[in-house]
């Protein structure tokens, strides 16, 4: 299933290969998010050309939209996306968790109303499986409590109980239930949590490695804590886990925070910032962000960046600044565009990075010259 291909002899970072039952997965990859089943603006055909391996959905918002009998008869989310290769689905806990006081948690699962029409839900850690099953995933994340931040010790050590209790019934229920999709085995990931506390995220790693399961994430993270904090919990998780299964950091995250993340050993990363950025008119480059919105943009008539995708080629800064403030649609999707080809493609040169060992030097490189803001 995974095969580690190298490691880079100076940091942590790896290269490895994925095989899921939809397809054949390089790593270390960013994976688009499509929550809804779809890529915000993106024609799958389009995400192929970019060189997407793998999409996202979600649980939670397919299972309350448009709902898991109108999901059964289209043949699961890959018919009805109309997209071939692979897909990871969240379980639904990080959106349960951002629900706040609208959810009670339980022994059973989280009680809460939807963000539809208000009314109520249950989704606990048989439900969630089941879900994916139905949506025919090939990666299925387990159910899990996300703890707020700050969070302190006693609640994240109560959380992570429940969690990990949680995991258990969750491989009970595919040990039982054998999903199946493509033909081939449902995939599923574990996903470490215990906040910002180093002996909970290692108490969490080894007891998931010790119930089994094909990949681990490190989830928890990108949920108000400061940087710093963000890199420690995946250092205190990453020493836990099995060199040939792969990692997952949850929800991550900006150019240089997903570089960091593979010298410290992850594999896999997924974020909504490129397409949410694209829609506050941002486009990433190597030299750090561009908001395209602002006047210095006006008599600009280069590309976004030289590397950009093919689609966006011809197109100046002028010209998008134009269709943004003229409110069409195209210069929100070639943004989009871009800033997909720029998420894939650093994760392409990362691969080569590794592969021909000179990982920390490109690394040491695009983090000195990468500014949040550039505005020119």
């Amino acid at each position: 299933m995974f095969t580690l291909l190298g490691t880079d002899p100076h940091s942590l970072a790896r290269r490895g290969r994925l095989v899921t039952p939809h397809g054949v997965i390089e790593t270390p990859i960013f994976m688009p998010v499509g929550t809804q089943g779809s890529v915000k603006t993106v024609h799958p055909v389009e995400l192929e050309a970019i060189g997407a391996q793998i999409i996202l959905g979600n649980t939670y918002h397919l299972a309350v939209r448009p709902g898991m009998e109108v999901m059964r008869e289209a043949g699961g989310l890959h018919a009805f996306a109309n997209w071939n290769k692979p897909i990871l689905t969240d379980s639904g806990g990080f959106q349960v968790f951002s629900l706040g006081k609208l959810r009670k948690i339980k022994e059973e699962g989280v009680h809460f109303q939807n963000h539809v029409d208000g009314s109520p839900m249950m989704l606990g850690p048989e439900s969630a499986m089941e879900i994916q099953s139905i949506l025919g995933s090939d990666i299925a994340m387990l159910f899990d409590e996300c703890p707020p931040h700050p969070c302190d010790a006693a609640y994240a050590a109560k959380s992570l109980d429940l969690t990990l209790r949680w995991a258990k019934r969750c491989r009970e229920w595919v040990d039982k239930n054998q999903p199946m999709t493509n033909g081939k085995p449902q995939l599923h990931f574990g996903i470490v949590q215990g906040s910002s506390y180093p002996e909970l995220r290692a108490k969490s790693a080894r007891e998931l490695v010790g119930i089994g399961f094909d990949g681990y994430a490190v989830g928890g993270v990108s949920v108000g804590e400061p940087e710093p904090e963000m890199m420690a919990a995946v250092e205190h998780s990453i020493p836990h886990l099995p060199m040939d299964k792969p990692r997952y950091a949850m929800g991550l995250g900006t150019p240089p925070q997903m570089i960091e993340m593979v010298a410290r050993g992850i594999d896999m990363f997924d974020c909504v910032l490129p397409t949410r950025l694209a829609r506050h008119s941002t486009a990433f480059t190597d030299e750090g962000t561009l908001n395209l919105k602002n006047n210095t943009f006006a008599r600009d008539f280069r590309p976004i960046s030289e590397d950009t995708h093919p689609l966006c080629r011809g197109f100046t800064r002028a010209y998008i600044r134009h269709l943004i403030k003229a409110g069409e649609i195209l210069g929100l999707r070639l943004i989009s565009l871009h800033n997909l080809h720029f998420y894939l493609s650093l994760m392409s040169r990362a691969r080569t990075a590794i592969e021909e060992g000179y990982f920390n030097e490109f690394r040491k490189e695009f983090t000195a010259k990468y500014q949040p803001h550039k505005e020119s």
